[in-house]
């Protein structure tokens, strides 16, 4: 299929209009079209659905869909990078560790919301481009569903443009599912002597979500065993921040459940729970300086167990 400007056209063809259905009550009488428009019909035909099948097939959508649901809940961070490294540099000014502490602190501030701004409209674009995506494999689903092959025919001119807007648009859509560069009008280091300070990049980059492991957490009558897990392991440890609070507390005592706890690892037992009660956990990543945005945190709610009930001859744990 030839590619060619891309262009509105498609949306005008109403295949339920009036015009539409005197067509087929047209075509319901010469039954058949021509024999050569008829193979010329069954071959653009074969061809629309075989790139709905290799370009813009169901399983595809989903997949891009749950890749989108995936980038929505991780966090984005700048990273640092000399513009030009050469192979085997040992100037331990162009490491990116050294170059970092160089950065002026008040622009690298600004720079950081510089990239929440770039990742915030990235992300609605994504969306915005799968959306058209999936009203594209509707609209060519249908024109191949269509019964009347007449309208087809007079409008592949139009098709071959959508078909072609379809692959600009998921090029569009791949292409931006990776973070891109940060662009920089003003020096971030500021000068230190004769020293020789390489130009920089910054970039941004995505870190996988943090998730609690809903199979290994758990809650007992006073104390909960949290687990999490994150689905590319980073190359260093990594520090969290696990959040507890009691839901509907009424008493003073009760208020007071609740705390932010640094963890270096990825589990923790929390203690001194109330017994019978439900409460929520957050996790995230800790603090820190390189993070630009982090929409979304993962969340678990758990009820703990209620307390041994004892009497004459009654002596168990209700479960």
């Amino acid at each position: 299929m030839s590619a060619y400007v891309a262009g509105p056209g498609l949306d005008k063809m109403k295949l339920g209009s009036p015009q539409s259905l005197l067509d087929q009550e047209e075509a319901e009488d010469q039954q058949l079209l021509e024999p050569e428009a008829w193979r010329t019909y069954m071959e653009r035909r074969n061809a629309l659905r075989e790139f709905l099948t290799l370009e813009l097939s169901p399983q595809l959508l989903k997949r891009h869909h749950a890749r989108m649901q995936l980038l929505r809940k991780c966090s984005y961070h700048i990273e640092v990078l000399p513009k030009h490294l050469a192979l085997g540099d040992q100037n331990p000014l162009v490491r990116p560790s050294t170059v970092f502490q160089l950065i002026d602190p008040w622009k690298f501030q600004r720079m950081k919301k510089v990239g929440m701004a770039q990742t915030k409209i990235q992300l609605l674009l994504l969306r915005d481009l799968l959306e058209q995506l999936d009203h594209s494999r509707a609209e060519l689903d249908a024109l191949l569903e269509s019964p009347d092959p007449r309208p087809f025919l007079a409008n592949w001119v139009l098709v071959q443009r959508r078909l072609a807007e379809v692959l600009a648009t998921m090029d569009s859509f791949l292409t931006m599912m990776v973070p891109g560069q940060l662009y920089i009008k003003h020096r971030l280091v500021s000068d230190v002597g004769a020293a020789k300070i390489p130009h920089i990049r910054l970039m941004l980059s995505t870190k996988m979500p943090v998730m609690f492991d809903r199979k290994e957490s758990a809650a007992h009558q006073d104390w909960a065993r949290l687990r999490w897990f994150v689905t590319i392991q980073p190359a260093v440890p990594e520090q969290y921040e696990l959040r507890f609070r009691l839901l509907d507390p009424r008493t003073q005592q009760e208020c007071a459940q609740c705390g932010v706890i640094p963890v270096a690892a990825c589990t923790f037992d929390v203690r001194n729970l109330l017994p019978n009660c439900s409460y929520k956990f957050t996790i995230k990543r800790a603090e820190s300086a390189t993070l630009v945005y982090e929409p979304w945190r993962d969340s678990l709610t758990l009820q703990t167990q209620p307390r041994p009930l004892e009497g004459p001859g009654l002596s168990h744990t209700i479960r």
